[in-house]
């Protein structure tokens, strides 16, 4: 995945815009897994948006396994967005109404897959990340680590190249937080997925290849030397 010179701003009328971002650029390898670090307010989500195609740059090119995104049609990237890249947020996103194997075949069906496929895929990722005796269960019968790994089978469930995960340890207690990076980490390492990870976990960061620091619209390569700006703690509840 590449992101070349890419600009957003916010604001009806140019003497009220707000530049979020200014000529952002960064390239994720296929099977490299980056981690994003910005101080709150200072657009990762809005960069995440864009890298995942659920917003548009105001200026500048995104590149997805080889394919420029700029001049395809609607259908063409919501296509893209629905095989290519898988998303985890800090919330789960669970459709309540559901249970855990049925959230993770949703995406599949909406992708033409037959429900026999779905399920067995769906049953596969759970395992995979201990949760086959729950799958059955609805979100609200789930505990918050078990919810966000439903999240993260989801994401995987079409099989993408990329993974953009906003904060996803962002809303569990410290333990859990822990337990759902490693499997996130083993699900990405052996998939051979390219992954972009916005945390404000320092220690988690620094477990990925490579640690990007979002700051002023510009994105560079993090000095995480104690001398480093620190990132503000997001507060965590009990899951």
């Amino acid at each position: 995945m590449v992101l070349d010179a890419i600009h957003k701003s916010f604001g009806r009328h140019p003497e009220s815009q707000v530049s979020v971002l200014s000529g952002v650029t960064l390239r994720v390898a296929t099977g490299e897994i980056v981690g994003l670090i910005a101080p709150s307010g200072a657009g990762k989500s809005t960069l995440l948006h864009i890298a995942g195609l659920l917003e548009s740059p105001d200026s500048g090119e995104i590149e997805i396994g080889g394919t420029k995104v700029g001049g395809l049609s609607d259908r063409r990237r919501t296509r893209m967005r629905r095989t290519e890249i898988g998303f985890v947020y800090q919330f789960h996103h669970l459709l309540p109404e559901f249970t855990a194997l049925e959230n993770v075949m949703l995406p599949q069906l909406a992708n033409g897959q037959s429900s026999s496929t779905a399920e067995r895929r769906a049953h596969d990722l759970l395992a995979r990340v201990g949760l086959a005796d729950r799958a059955k269960h609805r979100p609200a019968e789930l505990s918050g680590g078990e919810q966000q790994r439903v999240a993260l089978c989801r994401a995987l469930a079409n099989q993408p190249q990329f993974l953009l995960a906003d904060e996803p340890t962002g809303n569990l207690d410290p333990n859990t937080a822990a337990q759902v990076f490693d499997t996130l980490m083993e699900l990405v390492r052996s998939t051979g997925l390219s992954a972009l990870i916005a945390t404000h976990n320092l220690d988690l960061a620094g477990r990925m290849d490579r640690i990007l620091r979002l700051s002023g619209g510009k994105v560079g390569e993090a000095d995480m030397m104690p001398d480093a700006a620190p990132i503000p703690p997001v507060a965590s509840s009990l899951a």
